[in-house]
């Protein structure tokens, strides 16, 4: 009697009988049995392998879902719907291309299947072996047989493939093989130390108190002088980099920092390890005793102000740009939903003169601890060059806007009540603009929620979240802006 895989590799010969190679004479059927060979190298289960064998079948011959489904079950076809695209029959395929790869970059980023990226990684890494060989013979030339025809694009793609697969796999030998012919192809695309053996000091969250969390991570008290972040699945290893990096910028400008340890593995997750003794969030601080909102709002203010007031070199200093990040979120979410909104929003963001100055990008009472009296900041991997009204626009999406379609939303990310969080917001834009004058902070509060909500749509769209509670929660928002638009004729405060 045959067992899985072999059943497998019957299935997908006949399917594929006949198909070549792109730009060759070799049998398709090679491909798949590649993939499979790559998988075995990962992992011993059988599933996983035999996705592997079966990962093109739906996607490029008469073969379907629900038959893959009747006869390897479940998983295994959940495993090949992860690696099947839209092909967009009526469309032209090089017009289709970056919709169709970004579609399923979606379904990548978002799964948490350890056999979904081990496939993708398996597919990607197989086909990378052959376009670096046939970039060997032909150079750039071989980009003309693609339906995509921009070099640049392939990079874009299997970068973003790497980046998103490398916190589960980047220990194993496929991995390190995968970078090495990205920065072949495509040279100094990832730092070459990618491609080498290398070990992290290994440590457990186990028993240990968690003390915040936000959209990157969770951040436990390791002990008595370390906290750990601990970070999400759906972040890449570089973000972890990333944020150590702009840490240690941020201690060296005399920012109030918690010292950084470097990178550790937690499990199949990277963190990132601080020097932090024995202290406790704002946020904890204020779901302890909310009698001191205003002591801890204020606090919160001038710390902003400290961040927003640190002017840098912006040709010595590569901080990215904050409006610019703005721009995009809104190109890939607002845009979508009305383009006339959109349009005056980047209109307003580009109205914006350029600044030296800092923002933080994640600013809230979560992210700032209180050691021996003084504030400390964590989760650095925002800051930016940026205008004041970015980091406002944050508070107001933490502590208000989200708390109008959910208030256990706010609720549970700051663990104190939402009424809470509104009169903390309000005391800390009172402190921030140093004014009791209700106009005045109802005009900049404006200028805040504008941004807060196109962020909002942009969340919700980079998520992937189609269901008709969120189709009416992005219908709600856009009204939110289009009524704010109305009133606001600049973003500077």
């Amino acid at each position: 009697m045959m067992n899985l895989l072999e059943e497998a590799i019957i299935y997908a010969t006949v399917l594929h009988q006949g198909v070549r190679r792109k730009n060759s004479d070799i049998p398709y059927i090679l491909h798949p049995l590649e993939v499979a060979q790559i998988l075995s190298t990962m992992t011993d289960d059988q599933e996983i392998i035999a996705a592997g064998v079966l990962h093109d079948v739906v996607e490029d011959t008469d073969g379907t879902l629900s038959e893959v489904k009747a006869r390897f079950g479940d998983r295994v076809a959940r495993l090949v719907a992860s690696e099947t695209e839209n092909k967009y029959p009526e469309e032209d395929e090089g017009s289709t291309w970056k919709k169709r790869k970004e579609e399923s970059l979606l379904v990548l980023k978002n799964s948490s299947d350890a056999g979904v990226k081990m496939l993708w990684l398996a597919d990607k890494l197989s086909n990378l072996r052959s376009i670096s060989r046939d970039y060997s013979e032909r150079g750039e030339d071989l980009w003309s047989s693609f339906h995509q025809s921009d070099p640049d694009m392939h990079r874009w793609y299997y970068r973003t493939v790497a980046e998103y697969i490398e916190y589960a796999l980047n220990k194993t030998g496929a991995y390190k093989e995968f970078i090495q012919h990205i920065n072949f192809v495509w040279p100094e695309t990832f730092d070459t130390a990618k491609t080498r053996f290398r070990k992290y000091r290994e440590v457990s969250v186990d028993g240990c108190r968690q003390i915040g969390y936000g959209a990157k991570g969770t951040v436990y008290q390791y002990d008595d002088e370390t906290i750990i972040k601990v970070y999400n699945e759906n972040n890449t290893y570089t973000d972890v980099e990333r944020e150590i990096e702009l840490s240690r910028k941020a201690f060296i400008i005399g920012l109030p920092m918690a010292i950084s340890f470097g990178i550790v593995s937690v499990g199949n997750r990277y963190g990132a390890m601080f020097e932090l003794l024995d202290s406790m969030t704002i946020s904890q601080l204020i779901a302890r005793d909310a009698s001191r909102v205003p002591y801890y709002a204020e606090i919160m203010a001038n710390l902003a102000h400290q961040i927003h007031d640190t002017e840098m070199d912006m040709e010595k200093d590569d901080f990215p740009n904050a409006v610019n990040w703005f721009m995009e979120r809104t190109e890939a979410g607002l845009r979508l939903e009305d383009s006339s909104l959109a349009d005056r929003v980047q209109e307003l963001l580009r109205a914006l003169p350029p600044t030296r100055h800092l923002t933080h990008g994640d600013y809230h009472t979560g992210n700032v601890f209180i050691h021996n009296g003084e504030p400390l900041l964590v989760d650095m991997d925002r800051l930016a060059y940026g205008h004041p009204i970015i980091d406002l626009a944050g508070m107001y999406l933490f502590y208000v806007a989200f708390g109008e379609t959910n208030p256990r939303i706010v609720e549970d990310f700051m663990g104190f009540p939402y009424k809470t969080a509104l009169r903390f917001f309000q005391r800390f834009m009172a402190k921030y603009l140093n004014t009791s004058d209700k106009n005045r902070i109802r005009e900049v509060t404006d200028k805040a929620a504008l941004l807060a909500y196109v962020r909002q749509i942009g969340r919700i769209r980079l998520k992937g979240e189609t269901s008709p509670e969120k189709s009416a929660e992005k219908s709600a928002l856009v009204e939110k802006i289009r009524d704010l638009i109305g009133r606001v004729d600049s973003l500077m405060i």
